[in-house]
């Protein structure tokens, strides 16, 4: 089957609209947040709120505590690495080529339970929750690697999403 070349005759601004987004590698918002390092590459502002896309590179014994989103998914896809996932009170293993979508007001948390850093991709829809992480985090010192936070650095999540009117929850 072939399909017919579409002309620009009579539909001139399909050829000459532009708004893709670009963010090459390396770049975009990059925040340390207890010893994982985020970079988001589109934001809620950029997708007109639809999603919020995020690179991320998780350390032996990193990732978030267990949480909720009430109000939007979650999807991970593992580029490299094993990383553990809670779904409501189990666990299941992922690996490089793995995808997990996580509906919202679904308890999860995602925990690097091996000896080498896992890399993956993740994203929020709709958007919202990125905004967080670049809040929240710390700027990255050149020359350093990110150290894991104590309990108290995670109590001030809870206002932040407030203000940011995320309907958001950790969970023990």
């Amino acid at each position: 089957m072939s399909l017919e070349e579409i002309t620009p005759e009579g539909r001139a601004s399909l050829y000459v609209k532009r708004g893709v987004i670009h963010r090459p590698a390396g770049t975009g918002i990059t925040k340390w947040v207890s010893g994982d390092i985020y970079t988001v590459k589109a934001t809620g502002a950029d997708s007109n709120g639809s999603l919020g896309f995020i690179e991320a590179i998780v350390p032996p014994g990193g990732g978030p505590v267990a949480h909720v989103h009430f109000d939007r998914e979650e999807a991970f896809y593992l580029l490299d690495g094993e990383l553990e996932f809670l779904d409501g009170n189990e666990t299941v293993m992922a690996g490089a080529g793995d995808f997990l979508l996580v509906p919202r007001g679904t308890r999860h948390r995602f925990k690097n339970i091996g000896s080498k850093p896992a890399k993956m991709v993740f994203m929020f829809a709709s958007a919202g929750d990125e905004r967080l992480l670049v809040e929240l985090g710390d700027d990255p010192v050149e020359g350093q690697m990110p150290a894991p936070w104590p309990p108290e650095r995670f109590e001030q999540a809870g206002p932040i999403a407030e203000r940011l009117g995320l309907n958001t929850e950790n969970l023990p």
